[in-house]
């Protein structure tokens, strides 16, 4: 099985996908660019994240066709984008994206203890961070 195939099903068998659309979302972004230069573990972890809605999915899906097309070799500059996309919000929405941007810098994430997210944002993180942590172990074999 391919790489791309592992990942979908290891995070099926961990029932981390919140639904159909997740998963199909999630699966569409793998499948167009995992063979792009610029993909890396990092990224899928922001497809995953990204996958959860409409509104996410096509932030980054509209990213990622214009790296696309600029033969982007690497997600600075969509870490450029992402810090700059956090401290336009002005709810806990902006943790969401500081998560996208650890994983595209391979860099931990971590809360600060008085920090008080909703409970969606804290499920939503939670979940990612469960996603991310199989992603990390995933192989081509």
């Amino acid at each position: 099985m391919s790489w791309n195939e592992n990942c979908l099903n290891a995070l099926s068998k961990a029932r981390l996908f919140e639904s159909s659309g997740h998963k199909t979302r999630f699966s569409e972004l793998i499948e167009c660019y995992s063979d792009k230069p610029f993909f890396t573990k990092g990224l899928c972890k922001c497809m995953y994240l990204s996958a959860w809605d409409e509104e996410h999915f096509a932030i980054l899906l509209e990213m990622l066709s214009f790296m696309s097309v600029g033969k982007e070799k690497n997600t600075r500059e969509m870490s450029v984008v992402g810090d700059s996309l956090a401290e336009e919000q002005t709810t806990d929405e902006s943790y969401i994206y500081r998560l996208s941007i650890a994983y595209l810098e391979n860099t931990p994430f971590q809360l600060d203890e008085n920090i008080h997210l909703s409970a969606r944002t804290s499920y939503v993180i939670s979940r990612a961070q469960q996603a991310a942590a199989i992603i990390d172990h995933v192989t081509d074999e």
